[in-house]
């Protein structure tokens, strides 16, 4: 079955439009699930390093196969039905990939906290999208921590998944969300995920090194679009998107910087432990709310270029096999 250009574009518009309600059945959640019942197999944290790596290489080999085979199933299944039933399941498990509407209605509930003055809600409705403690944040690192986590996730949760259906059409972004998730579950560097969890941070660094480029390219080009400084963006993301450890994460993070001329990075606390992110961008301007709507209007305009871009290369693989 070919993934065609106009369920790439659908799959975006249902996204936009539907978000990710609780109540319809998710493939994202599924897998978040099989990744709990495999780490309960495999995960031995009072084993010796070295397998705990070999189990964590399993582990990782068993979800991606699982998830794969089941997509090719869903999908062989889908042939066999009439056409619009066909199309529908398509654009369904494509949209499952995407969280544009997700990402703000989860980071709005954290801004409309802080708009209220309700500190405490605003912390915990941050620690349910971030891995750092939350429970000391004052409003400033609250919104620091919204606008990082926003511009990361421009590219694991859209730019990243929009590539791969491209490439790959429904196998391709179903497998990228089983390596995504993976990673955001066990690929920490902390006392239990340090060994089990490396090669699925290391595999998840691999799959998202094209689209976090793509993201801080694309953003510069959003920037343009809205009135921002799309050339201070191209600059601070040339300067320091490489400073950050992660190889990805610094490329739509500094071009998100650069864009609003504010500063990130700064000291965070993760399991207990302080750590000290390098800095992103020059403190031209003021952290505050206001940082945290151009950040969401720069993640939608980001959002559809990468439409428009993954619907070329779409239209373009679909012209060169016809």
């Amino acid at each position: 079955m070919q993934f065609l250009p106009w369920q790439l574009a659908a799959a975006y518009l249902l996204d936009l439009l539907a978000g990710d309600p609780q109540w319809l059945p998710h493939p994202v959640r599924w897998i978040g699930r099989l990744i709990q019942r495999a780490e309960a197999i495999f995960h031995d944290a009072e084993a010796f390093p070295l397998l705990q790596r070999l189990a964590g290489i399993c582990f990782w080999a068993l979800v991606v196969t699982l998830v794969g085979t089941a997509t090719m199933l869903f999908v062989s299944v889908l042939t066999h039905l009439p056409p619009y039933l066909e199309h529908a399941g398509v654009v369904w498990l494509a949209y499952t990939t995407l969280a544009t509407r997700s990402l703000h209605k989860e980071s709005s509930h954290v801004a409309r906290a802080l708009r209220d003055n309700d500190i405490p809600l605003a912390r915990e409705c941050l620690g349910r999208l971030v891995s750092r403690d939350t429970g000391h944040l004052e409003e400033k690192d609250i919104v620091r921590a919204l606008v990082e986590t926003v511009s990361e996730s421009v590219s694991d949760g859209i730019v990243a998944p929009l590539f791969y259906l491209a490439v790959g059409g429904p196998l391709g972004g179903m497998i990228y969300k089983a390596v995504s998730t993976m990673d955001s579950m066990v690929g920490y560097m902390n006392d239990r995920y340090r060994y089990f969890g490396w090669f699925a941070a290391r595999a998840d660094d691999v799959a998202n090194w094209i689209p976090a480029r793509l993201s801080g390219v694309l953003m510069v080009g959003a920037a343009a679009s809205l009135g921002l400084d799309w050339r201070s963006a191209w600059r601070i993301m040339r300067r320091d998107a490489r400073k950050m450890k992660s190889p990805n994460a610094g490329f739509p993070e500094a071009a998100a910087a650069g864009a609003m001329g504010v500063q990130l990075g700064g000291a965070n606390v993760y399991f207990g432990q302080v750590v000290e992110k390098p800095l992103l961008g020059e403190n031209v301007s003021a952290l505050t709310l206001d940082a945290y709507h151009t950040m969401i209007r720069l993640m939608y305009m980001t959002s559809f270029l990468a439409l428009v871009l993954s619907v070329s290369m779409s239209l373009r693989h679909l012209i060169a096999v016809g």
